[in-house]
């Protein structure tokens, strides 16, 4: 049994146990005398990793669509419309269940072993993962369950709080994190953290723990664009924690897979095989947005089904389509216009080699080998150019902008080269001079900062790229190529509303916490529709 599906295994077990026992049994049992099972730091670390891409890959499944990632063949599919699940459902949920179940308990006994016994490696990453963990529960559900969350195993309803203040103890116990990756433990926990059963991360490296932390703060206090106190404050919080941050694409926060088997590649790969195949007509079909974008739309109009693309990322990122022949041969770039549905249209899974039909080994951040992103180099670099330009320091701007345009290239090389040819430095600067980039601080915009950093999040950082459009309130002057949707193409439910939220997962909130919901409109039918503070201008 490899890795990975040990710790999967040790994970469903413990969710068994809570759920026939209920937690405070469940740790009573921990701490029998007679059948010693107290849960150690180093125990919990790598499925704690796992299932940071585990538990959002599921949710981004719908997620996908909605940002215009992907679309769906069919013309009335939910999530196209900007709908959410049906109450009964737990589909979109996943994140509620990651942050208070699968993280939950196992990174509060995590920090608390670091802690007690002087493990301070292992403290400070609890604490950088229960902070990411809240800060994307937060962005996802708006409101949610903070000082309640794990205080009392006997609780059946708890409490929710405002966004604001799950934000302020995100940079709480962001800065608990620093504290503990700044102190030596007594012992020698190295061979631990980077061993196979460790940290698969970073393998134990502190430093990059704490570009971690920093490179999460940067990104929440990007989101407070509509806040008063953007361009005097929080601006410069964005510059100094990217600053901190990571400083190439070597430093991303990445899940790493062998690929050796099923249980131990990519979640979004073939070879998983959990969420999406080839054949599944519902996710996966490249939308008309980031084609669009690919294929001059970042500044100009858009080549309709192109063969080719100044933009060197084209090839690299998207597949195009087949045209049957002996030999077949490649024909153009197709793709859906979201809510419109169609056929003919590539997978984002393949093939990225050769005129194939099966088996696909998957393209771009698809395939079995692919390093499951969690935050960049280059979409850090295009939160620091957009808060510089919305202070008004256009050539700081300008600057981070080219960086971080050359740093997705490096990405694309770095992550997507199942069987792709790498981009070589003459494609980057053709493309670099040309129309599609600004070429001086005076012509540059915030749609040209947003539009390549929908490009560079594109295929992984789906909620933060929900942010973006909801703090811009999906406005078509930023995001040029996001296919704005009329009333009718909106879900029946949303009023003629985009969503700005997703509902809770049902079997915990709709099922026992009806009552604290319902005070924050919760069973109302267009919930998904109430705007989170985040983007609002509410201080």
């Amino acid at each position: 049994m490899n890795t990975i599906k040990k710790y999967m295994l040790m994970l469903f077990l413990f969710i068994g146990l809570l759920a026939m026992s209920g937690c405070k049994k469940f740790l009573d049992i921990n701490r029998n005398p007679s059948n010693p099972q107290i849960p150690k730091a180093e125990f919990m670390i790598s499925r704690a990793i796992f299932q940071m891409a585990n538990g959002t890959s599921e949710d981004y499944m719908q997620l996908f669509k909605l940002v215009q990632y992907w679309s769906s063949t069919t013309l009335d599919d939910r999530y196209d419309r900007h709908g959410m699940s049906a109450t009964g459902s737990d589909v979109t949920g996943v994140i509620w269940r990651l942050n208070y179940v699968d993280l939950g308990l196992n990174i509060e006994e995590m920090i608390k072993d670091g802690i007690e016994n002087k493990k301070y490696e292992y403290a400070g990453i609890g604490y950088a993962i229960k902070a990411w963990s809240f800060q994307m529960t937060t962005d996802m559900y708006g409101e949610i369950i903070l000082d309640e969350a794990f205080t009392d195993p006997n609780k059946l309803t708890f409490r929710y709080q405002y966004q604001r203040d799950v934000y302020e103890r995100v940079r709480e116990w962001s800065q608990l994190s620093i504290k503990y990756l700044n102190m030596k433990s007594p012992s020698d926990y190295s061979g631990a953290l980077a061993g196979p059963s460790g940290d698969y991360m970073y393998r134990g490296d502190v430093n990059k723990w704490k570009k971690f932390v920093y490179a999460n703060l940067a990104l929440q206090y990007g989101h407070l664009v509509n806040k008063s106190s953007f361009a005097t404050t929080y601006a410069d919080s964005v510059v100094k924690y990217v600053d901190l941050s990571f400083t190439s694409v070597a430093e991303d926060a990445t899940v790493k897979f062998t690929a050796s088997n099923e249980d131990d590649s990519n979640v979004f790969g073939p070879l998983f095989g959990r969420f999406f195949t080839v054949l599944n007509t519902a996710n996966g079909r490249i939308s008309s947005t980031i084609l669009n974008l690919l294929a001059g739309g970042v500044r100009g109009v858009p080549v309709v089904d192109p063969l080719v693309s100044v933009d060197p990322r084209l090839s690299r990122m998207l597949s195009p389509t087949i045209i049957a022949g002996s030999p077949p041969t490649w024909g153009p770039y197709k793709a859906i216009t979201p809510t419109k549905g169609g056929t003919g249209v590539p997978h984002v899974l393949g093939p990225p080699t050769g005129i194939v039909t099966a088996p696909y080994i998957g393209k771009y951040l698809f395939s079995n080998a692919s390093e499951y992103v969690i935050m960049s180099y280059a979409q850090l670099q295009f939160a620091k150019a957009e808060a510089l330009f919305l202070k008004g320091d256009k050539a700081g701007a300008f600057t981070a902008y080219k960086n971080a345009i050359r740093a997705h290239m490096a990405f694309v090389n770095r992550y997507g080269m199942a069987g792709n040819v790498t981009i070589l430095p003459a494609e980057i600067e053709l493309y670099m001079a040309s129309t599609e980039v600004a070429q001086t601080e005076a012509e540059l915009t915030i749609s040209d900062i947003m539009n390549q950093k929908y490009i560079a999040q594109w295929g992984w950082a789906g909620l933060e790229q929900w942010c973006d459009l909801r703090k811009y309130h999906y406005d078509p002057t930023v995001f040029t190529q996001y296919y704005q949707l009329s009333g009718s193409e909106l879900n029946a439910n949303n009023k003629g509303k985009y969503a700005y939220r997703y509902r809770p997962r049902y079997n915990s909130e709709y099922a026992w916490n009806r009552t604290e919901l319902d005070k924050w409109g919760g069973l109302a039918s267009d919930y998904n529709t109430k705007e989170t503070w985040f983007s609002t201008t509410e201080n």
